[in-house]
């Protein structure tokens, strides 16, 4: 499968200079996920802030550094907005979290190269997900059913630690009254009143049948989860070509000037984040 780049913004501005963009919701997924819907305030970089599922911006506030975060929304929206789904884990994400409707951000991108939504029109397509790697996904399944006629069947694994920690509850709720949606949960732990499946998200995938030419897998979780979902998958047929992943590698400007995202001759952020299994692997053999 040839993954394409695809441009970033066309608007005319120093290329590690950020622009305001304002908060104008917030959504509390979880106790540790916020989604926060923004908006250029720049009416000029609004109209040219376009993007696919897959792609990511790069995220600032004053003293808090930068950071790159996925956009969660689909580009399909009327809405001139976006969202930035982002889990508290260090200095900016807490600041993020402290912030309310009406603060602003600095915003740069779209960068990197998304997930080949025109190559994969007509597959039937398994998304697996596991915690915050739901984020870049929610992209991916609005994206698809707003275009249902373009694919065959989408199914859902989305795995968590616990019933608790299960993101994006109102999406799931959508998803799981949608027919074009088969939606799959398991949790690694369960809590008093859940009564859904137990065990890692792998469990989820032993009885699907799997057609090598129909079927393509989008990967989005944590590396461990990735690599044994990968393995999984291959032996039951699907190629590492089929097999589509977004890998975030220390990026910290997004443009391929840092280096710091730098691997076996590949920017992560210039050719990624969204690589094929074949690709990851031919980069790992240099």
């Amino acid at each position: 499968m040839n993954i394409q780049n695809i441009n970033s913004t066309s608007y005319n501005k120093e290329i590690l200079c950020p622009a305001e963009a304002v908060i104008r919701e917030i959504i509390e997924e979880n106790s540790t996920i916020k989604t926060f819907v923004v908006e250029m305030s720049d009416p000029e970089y609004a109209k040219s802030f376009h993007y696919m599922p897959g792609q990511f911006v790069m995220v600032s506030v004053p003293h808090q550094g930068e950071a790159p975060i996925s956009i969660s929304s689909s580009p399909t929206s009327s809405s001139s907005s976006f969202h930035l789904s982002v889990r508290k884990a260090g200095k900016l994400t807490s600041r993020m979290h402290e912030m309310r409707v009406g603060d602003f951000l600095g915003i740069r991108g779209p960068y990197g190269r998304p997930f080949p939504m025109d190559e994969l029109k007509g597959q039937h397509l398994l998304v697996i997900a596991g915690g915050i790697g739901l984020a870049p996904m929610r992209s991916v399944i609005n994206y698809c059913v707003d275009n249902r006629s373009h694919y065959g069947s989408l199914t859902l694994f989305y795995g968590s630690r616990s019933p608790s920690d299960i993101a994006f509850k109102k999406d799931l709720a959508k998803w799981e009254k949608d027919p074009f949606v088969d939606v799959r949960l398991s949790v690694d732990v369960a809590e008093p009143g859940w009564n859904g499946h137990v065990g890692l998200v792998t469990s989820l995938l032993e009885d699907v049948e799997i057609d090598g030419k129909n079927h393509s897998a989008l990967l989005c979780g944590p590396p461990v989860m990735i690599d044994a979902v990968a393995k999984l998958l291959q032996k039951k047929g699907l190629s590492p070509e089929n097999i589509i992943t977004t890998l975030e590698r220390n990026m910290k400007c997004g443009v391929g000037l840092c280096g710091h995202c730098y691997m076996n001759g590949v920017y992560i952020c210039k050719k990624g984040p969204v690589f094929t299994m074949e690709q990851l692997n031919q980069m790992r053999s240099f």
